[in-house]
């Protein structure tokens, strides 16, 4: 179990647990996640840690076939300007490693916001902590498990 998917488990929400086999090579673990589950790339959604500062992180939930507009995100959380956090920061501050960061389950609890086509769709698909494990749940279920908020912070790739 992760911190993910014991979240999950406590809200005692519906959720449904994917596993595939993780190749180390992969270019795009979104995209590998999605082509591994066979599930189209608009419903796997990634998990990215940005900052306004070194204190200051935010987390953006954004589907892998689509890029994080930094300044529709900054926007969306009343700020001028965000960048995207350095890795070694956010592994620290989740507990989870890149690829295998999920929303839910971080070690401290950021201020997220999620792409509103997730809302487009019965369930999404998110990292359940770690690379190769991703959980399907609800989008308004993600929301309220996070405290997120739905805006557009999408550029198509």
């Amino acid at each position: 179990m992760t911190p993910a998917i014991n979240v999950a488990k406590k809200a005692k929400i519906n959720f449904q647990i994917h596993e595939y086999e993780h190749d180390p090579d992969a270019e795009s673990y979104g995209e590998e996640a999605a082509a591994k589950m066979g599930i189209a790339a608009e419903r796997v959604f990634k998990t990215l840690v940005v900052a306004r500062d070194e204190k200051e992180l935010f987390v953006a939930v954004v589907p892998v076939s689509s890029r994080l507009d930094l300044k529709a995100f900054a926007k969306a959380l009343g700020l001028k300007k965000v960048a995207m956090a350095d890795k070694n920061i956010v592994h620290r501050v989740t507990g989870y490693v890149l690829g295998g960061c999920s929303p839910l389950g971080q070690k401290k609890r950021l201020k997220t916001v999620i792409d509103k086509s997730a809302q487009d769709y019965d369930s999404i698909f998110v990292s359940a902590g770690r690379r190769g494990l991703d959980i399907e749940l609800n989008p308004d279920d993600l929301a309220g498990l996070t405290g997120a908020q739905f805006k557009k912070i999408t550029v198509t790739k």
